[in-house]
């Protein structure tokens, strides 16, 4: 059975409650339950941080045996050299996803560190954006 870890960072424990208009009303926890139904035959794991030390070190703990990592760094894709180089330096293949438009958004969120690194990238689909990301992971 393959092994898909969802990795969400900074502020996405706030899923359901923060900026609605922009990332909707549902908890990621209540989302994450649908895509275990909807993914009967892999093994997904969630992980949240507002830490990037606690994100680059779940990169590391199972960059190296798992069949994927889909990976929203938050505000950190766009600041941060230390988890782009994080996932050039593991195995596992990770899909950067967003869950609204980036490119649509302040100038600032139009770069992203880790996009290079990355299988690929999935912006704009809403909470979708991690189901897209996990069937990429099945074909």
């Amino acid at each position: 059975m393959k092994k898909i870890l969802i990795l969400n960072g900074p502020n996405l424990n706030l899923l359901g409650v923060r900026e609605k208009g922009i990332y909707g009303d549902q908890s990621f926890e209540t989302y994450f339950e649908e895509l275990k139904s909807q993914f009967p035959n892999l093994e997904l794991s969630y992980f949240q941080s507002n830490s990037e030390g606690s994100l680059i070190d779940k990169l590391h703990e199972v960059g190296f045996s798992w069949d994927g990592i889909v990976f929203n760094a938050g505000a950190y894709t766009h600041t941060s050299v230390a988890l782009g180089d994080a996932i050039a330096a593991i195995n596992t293949p990770v899909v950067e996803v967003h869950i609204s438009n980036v490119h649509q958004r302040e100038a600032f969120r139009h770069q992203s560190y880790l996009s290079k690194n990355c299988k690929g990238i999935i912006v704009g689909f809403g909470l979708d954006s991690y189901r897209l990301a996990i069937d990429s992971f099945t074909k």
